[in-house]
């Protein structure tokens, strides 16, 4: 049975997305790891996205240090690049630093350029989805580390409630900084960006079960925030307009 690093090594932590009509790549271009699923073999496109986006953040950071290393809520620059003005206003929403959207700001930026050749849209980054969907609809399987309920909760997603981020962190799965110790916390939203930075904020709020109820009242508060869901051992929470199979 694999551990849990090398389940995060191998991919097998990825949320799942159940539907096999779409054309399926990944890219991996340093810290991203994008799991792309199109209507059509448009790798050009994201190659040159991705590089785009990280290019916006990373000469960024290198004008701003800050902007990488606070945990808190940083000003807003009104010349900033606009993927990143959304990561420091979505962080600030929750009371995170900026780069606890960065996953989600990636996937959502790459998904709306691509969307002008797709009408299906899938972008996953390290367990954080943008989607924008015609015509269809699809589940996600949320991966929940050692948890007896990994893979057994699935959102039923349709494509008129699209475009949706939906973004899961972990306090016991993958790199990512938590202060928390839930196995899963999911949280849908219209932007990837807040989905991304709430799912940190939320999951910081787990440490025992106890602690469930609370995050989601905490969470479904949040302006934006549609739906939650938290995993934790054996335990579920859910919260708001989210449909579960």
């Amino acid at each position: 049975m694999p551990t849990i690093s090398d389940s995060y090594k191998h991919n097998t932590y990825r949320n799942r997305i159940y539907d096999n009509s779409l054309y399926s790549f990944d890219v991996k271009v340093r810290e991203t790891d994008l799991r792309v699923s199109l209507d059509g073999d448009f790798k050009d496109i994201v190659f040159e996205s991705v590089h785009k986006y990280r290019r916006y953040v990373e000469n960024y950071i290198m004008k701003r240090p800050e902007f990488l290393h606070s945990l808190k809520p940083v000003d807003s620059d009104e010349f900033a690049p606009p993927i990143v003005k959304d990561m420091i206003s979505s962080s600030s929403i929750v009371g995170v630093g900026p780069m606890a959207s960065v996953a989600g700001a990636i996937a959502q930026y790459v998904g709306i350029d691509c969307s002008s050749r797709s009408d299906n849209v899938i972008i996953e980054n390290g367990g954080d989805i943008y989607m924008t969907l015609l015509h269809k609809c699809v589940s996600i399987g949320i991966y929940a580390g050692e948890s007896p309920l990994s893979y057994k909760v699935s959102l039923k997603i349709n494509s008129e409630d699209t475009p949706l981020g939906i973004c899961t962190s972990s306090g016991k799965v993958g790199h990512s900084l938590s202060f928390g110790n839930a196995n899963a916390v999911c949280v849908v939203s219209k932007s990837a960006v807040l989905s991304d930075a709430a799912a940190t904020y939320l999951c910081n709020h787990v440490h025992t079960n106890d602690d469930i109820e609370r995050a989601l009242d905490i969470g479904i508060n949040i302006k934006g925030v549609i739906g939650i869901v938290i995993i934790n051992d054996d335990n579920l929470g859910v919260r708001g307009k989210i449909e579960l199979v």
